[in-house]
């Protein structure tokens, strides 16, 4: 199937689970429904998010894991496996398999850390930084006359 066609097919199954978007990444494409990323397409196939909880439906389905090689001859194994064939034939099929990626993918989300935002620092007023000086010496004297009493 060429890749349009592929990529239009693709988004016609997920669109039974919600609104399918795709964008290139990775030399293919990545596929998002509900602005959540859940699939690849990747060397002509399908591949979607699996993780701990639902590896184990993929592998029983006969599904492959999407590797690619590595440097040094080892490949590296993404969370994201083949689509069953008879999932591939309608959205009805797909269905299931779109949800166990998108639950997935919010799995993967939420257990994420969250960015640290870096607290923005009011810039200093120029009239209270001329006048911190004196104030610090007024202080002293202050301090001083206490102690001397």
């Amino acid at each position: 199937m060429p890749q349009d066609a592929l990529l239009d097919h693709c988004l016609e199954l997920l669109s039974a689970v919600g609104r399918p978007r795709s964008r290139r990444m990775f030399g293919g494409q990545g596929l998002y429904v509900d602005e959540l990323f859940i699939a690849l397409i990747v060397f002509d196939r399908l591949y979607l998010k699996a993780d701990d909880e639902t590896r184990a439906r993929f592998q029983a389905a006969g599904c492959q894991p999407f590797t690619y090689p590595k440097k040094g001859g080892s490949a590296v194994v993404l969370s994201y496996w083949t689509a069953p064939d008879e999932a591939m034939d309608s959205p009805d099929a797909m269905a299931p398999w779109a949800r166990m990626a998108m639950a997935a993918a919010l799995r993967a989300r939420q257990a994420a850390p969250k960015p640290v935002r870096k607290r923005k620092v009011p810039a200093p007023d120029p009239a209270a930084t001329a006048a911190a000086p004196a104030a610090s010496a007024a202080r002293r004297r202050t301090a001083s006359a206490r102690a001397k009493r």
